[in-house]
């Protein structure tokens, strides 16, 4: 994850990581412990890594998936084709962040999952929370992941 402040980079990088492992390479766990040292718990614990996990098994992946998809040597790539965040988006212009430094991005991914059986490409859209400055709880010098959303209800159009 790119160290900047600037909440749409980050939030398209973010984006990206969430659908792109390789399963020749990685393991869930590796894999999950990538995303899980891009997510910064919030002091108020309103972002439990229940939620990380449920959203990321929102991609299609779980631990139990993937060991059949290591089978087939599976890999997922995703680009970041559009970024809209804030008031770009129609939820948020009628329900505002609850604090400033709070961002909310809704990128679509352009994805590719591929086996040794074929490919296939989607797009796919995924929510992502960035913290930064001046919030109160996010870090002094950058933003930070705070949550992602993947799965359908979730996500913020």
């Amino acid at each position: 994850m790119p160290r900047t402040r600037d909440y749409r980079a980050l939030a398209a990088a973010a984006a990206k990581g969430i659908y792109s492992w390789d399963s020749r390479w990685s393991s869930y766990s590796d894999v999950y412990a990538k995303l899980r040292s891009w997510w910064e718990l919030l002091p108020d614990e309103s972002n439990p890594l229940s939620v990380l996990v449920r959203e990321f098994e929102g991609t299609g992946v779980t631990a139990g998936t993937f060991t059949t998809l290591a089978e087939q040597s599976a890999r997922r790539s995703g680009t970041a084709v559009s970024v809209r965040c804030d008031l770009e988006l129609a939820k948020v212009q009628e329900y505002p962040a609850p604090w400033e430094g709070l961002h909310v991005c809704t990128v679509t991914v352009q994805v590719v999952d591929e086996t040794s059986n074929g490919k296939s490409a989607y797009a796919a859209p995924v929510t992502v929370m960035v913290n930064c400055p001046p919030a109160t709880t996010a870090p002094s010098d950058r933003c930070a992941m705070v949550a992602f959303y993947a799965t359908a209800e979730r996500i913020v159009y």
